[in-house]
């Protein structure tokens, strides 16, 4: 069964690749483009609670996050920020960071943090059916 956490960023129509302990989705809300949030299948509230399987399969999400990422934003640098205060699920945002600005689908990505910490709170808030289109295209180029 699917946890909270996964459910409120969009799962199943925000899903971009899945390995044996770990969601990947796409981020509604896009501090920078091509944000994401890395869920860990397995229920726990505490990193240390997981099972040393997960942590192992953690670097195959990872490997696909970054070369999904790299090929696709263009990053400069990338965040993983485990902000577990509101969903309390095992979960990372993955934030693709860089100078400037990045374009997609009538959207401008501003990364308005950079160079320093990221700022959430100015994001891109894509409708439910863009997320949605954004999710497939991601899949489509990890499977790829």
């Amino acid at each position: 069964m699917t946890n909270a956490t996964a459910r409120k960023f969009g799962y199943p129509d925000t899903l971009v690749a899945e390995t044996a302990h770990w969601l990947v989705l796409l981020r509604p809300q896009q501090p920078t483009y091509g944000a994401l949030v890395l869920v860990c299948k397995q229920p726990a509230t505490a990193f240390s609670d997981l099972a040393p399987d997960a942590f192992a399969d953690m670097k195959s999400a990872v490997d696909g996050i970054e070369a999904l990422l790299r090929h696709t934003v263009a990053y400069e640098r990338i965040n993983y920020l485990m902000l577990m205060m509101v969903d309390p699920d095992v979960h990372f945002h993955v934030i693709p960071r860089y100078d400037g600005e990045r374009a997609h689908g009538g959207h401008v990505f501003k990364d308005a943090g950079w160079p320093g910490p990221p700022a959430l709170a100015s994001h891109v808030a894509l409708r439910e059916e863009e997320a949605t289109a954004l999710a497939a295209d991601f899949a489509a180029r990890w499977r790829a």
